[in-house]
């Protein structure tokens, strides 16, 4: 779980698949593999919670899509460097004040069997 500040909220979206091209060896670039997203929003909720109102909060749809596009837009050698795309992103929402990102990648290129490899960030402004 993120270390937010504790009066903050939590919008959590989890498995925001897409077929993005990063990575540091040419087949990852030239063929793509999936990656899989996770985010955890932090923020006040208050006030859509009294007002039912969708401005008061942020919507998830509408940070998914985004999410989606980051990860199939220009192509980055890291998966560090896609969390902190996606953790700008979701910053850039008004009502967003911290966020928690894991990008996972199922497909890497790891030499022995596995599960999964993953990075998680978290970044409050």
């Amino acid at each position: 779980m993120a270390l937010f500040p504790p009066e903050l909220d939590r919008i959590t979206v989890t498995g925001i698949r897409a077929i993005g091209h990063h990575g540091v060896f040419p087949e990852e670039r030239r063929s793509g593999q999936p990656f899989v997203v996770d985010v955890t929003l932090g923020l006040d909720l208050s006030v859509a919670g009294l007002s039912d109102d969708l401005t008061a909060t942020v919507d998830y749809g509408t940070v998914a899509r985004q999410i989606r596009d980051d990860i199939v837009g220009e192509p980055l050698d890291l998966i560090e460097a896609l969390a902190e795309r996606i953790a700008r992103t979701c910053l850039g929402h008004r009502a967003v004040r911290a966020v928690e990102v894991t990008v996972h990648k199922p497909e890497a290129p790891i030499p022995v069997p596995f599960g999964d490899t993953s990075v998680t960030i978290t970044r409050v402004r």
